[in-house]
């Protein structure tokens, strides 16, 4: 069940997921239960939750400085950001009532156990394992509580390599991703790319035309994200251009909930030459010299980087 499905009251304290007694420890958080406020006029609107920043499995430290951590805050949504067969993402504002503590956050929350799941997402799940036998037996047999639990691995997968990817990224300049704020059960917070005044968000790649300087660019700024990527032991699992964002001159790297390990994941080299054949499909159509997109080439060299080859 969706936010938009559950009366007011209920949505305010984002209640209990209904699973049994085995419901996997990182879907376990303690629930939020607002604080007792003796004006009426300072509950929430309908629209409105309390922060589940308490709650909530964090983001890497340092916390980012615009992040807003106040457990006074309250959360409103402003809308859809995009639809997906597995996840929606929405756009919230996260304030402080009286300040002008504030930021926006794109909230992707992955579809109940009666929504389908990724498309082939067995591949995907090679090399991911759970301990408790009972619960792989229910992944590996779609039942209702499987479908839950693969929809935490995706949304726990995500927020892990984000979390990499982001200390990676501070640290080196070499690749840009979301901050990823926090993650409570199927739902996570990341850092909203793009114009915070206006809430448009960036341009995906596939909608910019850039000039022959600006493609170059971007095909070496995605090159070095790959690199990071590999030497991290990943591969994006399901790249194209319409998951890489263009946000002031720099390639940021989204959805990655499928995200392969190459090294444990038998078909993780066919992953990483997948994603290569294509992005480097888009920049060699938009006029890239082949020799410089050689899927083939960069394939063999991200292997390398990775330890298989």
């Amino acid at each position: 069940m969706r936010d938009h499905d559950i009366p007011a009251p209920q949505r305010r304290g984002r209640g209990k997921s209904r699973f049994d007694d085995d419901e996997p420890d990182f879907l376990k958080r303690g629930r939020h239960t607002p604080p007792t406020l003796t004006d009426p006029d300072a509950e929430p609107e309908a629209e409105d939750a309390w922060s589940s920043w308490d709650q909530a499995v964090h983001g890497p430290e340092p916390h980012p400085e615009w992040l807003v951590t106040e457990l006074a805050a309250r959360d409103t949504e402003l809308g859809v950001l995009k639809t997906g067969k597995e996840a929606d993402v929405h756009l919230v504002r996260r304030a402080v009532p009286g300040t002008d503590r504030a930021c926006l956050l794109a909230v992707k929350r992955y579809r109940d156990a009666q929504h389908r799941l990724f498309h082939r997402d067995a591949g995907y799940l090679e090399g991911r394992r759970v301990r408790r036998s009972r619960e792989m037996r229910a992944m590996t047999g779609r039942t209702a509580f499987g479908r839950q639990m693969i929809a935490g691995q995706w949304a726990a997968a995500e927020f892990a390599a984000l979390s990499q990817l982001w200390e990676i990224g501070a640290a080196s300049g070499r690749i840009a991703v979301p901050y990823p704020v926090q993650l409570l059960g199927t739902e996570l917070m990341l850092e909203f790319v793009g114009d915070a005044e206006a809430g448009e968000a960036a341009p995906r790649l596939a909608q910019v035309r850039p000039d022959d300087d600006e493609l170059r660019d971007l095909w070496d700024q995605l090159v070095e994200a790959l690199t990071v990527l590999a030497r991290a032991g990943y591969a994006h699992g399901d790249l194209s251009p319409y998951n890489l964002l263009v946000h002031a001159g720099r390639l940021v790297m989204i959805d990655l909930p499928q995200v392969v390990d190459v090294v444990a994941n038998p078909q993780g080299a066919e992953f990483l030459a997948r994603d290569v054949r294509v992005v480097a499909a888009w920049f060699t159509a938009r006029g890239m010299p082949a020799t410089v997109t050689d899927p083939m080439a960069l394939t063999e060299a991200l292997l390398r980087e990775a330890g298989i080859r």
